[in-house]
């Protein structure tokens, strides 16, 4: 059971999630247990069946962190044979204040075909991609995944510094030049647009 007025921490532990306490906003779910996916206040509110939903009520300042499953939007920034590495922007539909360090292995770009994957084909820096949060890794940098067809490479500029387009699941263009240039690509979903090239 959550404390009343009990301060929360990203990543602090509340209570065992349930028939009678579910997640709501501000929190998060991980092996059974609800967490704070901001700083802020634990609310509880009950609903006619007696179940009550455990949320966060951030306060100023809130700090977001990435969590295990997120939705994360990153920008990519060094790339080479074994994984690539970049900066975490927000995370689901908040811009994050903090900077957050991901990486994403050659293993975990593609459910399919693994052994075959180049990262250069897939990833270049200045890339902004959407990933799924996987685990804390190392050195406080997140491991991601882009192994679904939702994600993976957003926004892409070409050679000649012009915003590309996909052309295919693996292939994006310059409208400019007309030269294709191998990617990752994500079916994009509405909500990664705005995190395009200006």
């Amino acid at each position: 059971m959550a404390a009343p007025m009990m301060v929360c921490i990203p990543g602090k532990k509340i209570c065992r999630a349930g028939d009678k306490y579910v997640p709501g906003a501000g929190t998060f779910l991980r092996n059974g247990f609800i967490h704070s996916s901001l700083v802020g206040v634990v609310k509880e509110s009950t609903d006619e069946k007696n179940v009550k939903t455990i949320s966060v009520v951030g306060k100023e300042n809130n700090s977001i962190i990435p969590y295990i499953d997120a939705i994360v939007i990153a920008r990519v920034t060094n790339v080479n044979p074994r994984f690539c590495k970049c900066e975490i922007l927000s995370v689901g539909k908040h811009n994050l204040q903090d900077a957050y360090r991901g990486m994403i292995r050659k293993e975990d770009v593609r459910a399919l075909e693994r052994d075959r994957i180049e990262m250069h084909k897939c990833f270049r820096p200045g890339d902004i991609i959407a990933a799924r949060v996987m685990s804390l890794g190392d050195a406080q940098s997140y491991l991601l995944t882009t192994a679904e067809n939702e994600l993976g490479v957003v926004s892409a500029l070409s050679e000649s510094g012009v915003p590309m387009v996909p052309v295919t699941w693996c292939k994006m263009q310059c409208p400019k030049t007309l030269t294709e240039e191998f990617r990752k690509v994500a079916k994009v979903q509405p909500e990664f647009i705005k995190f395009s090239h200006s």
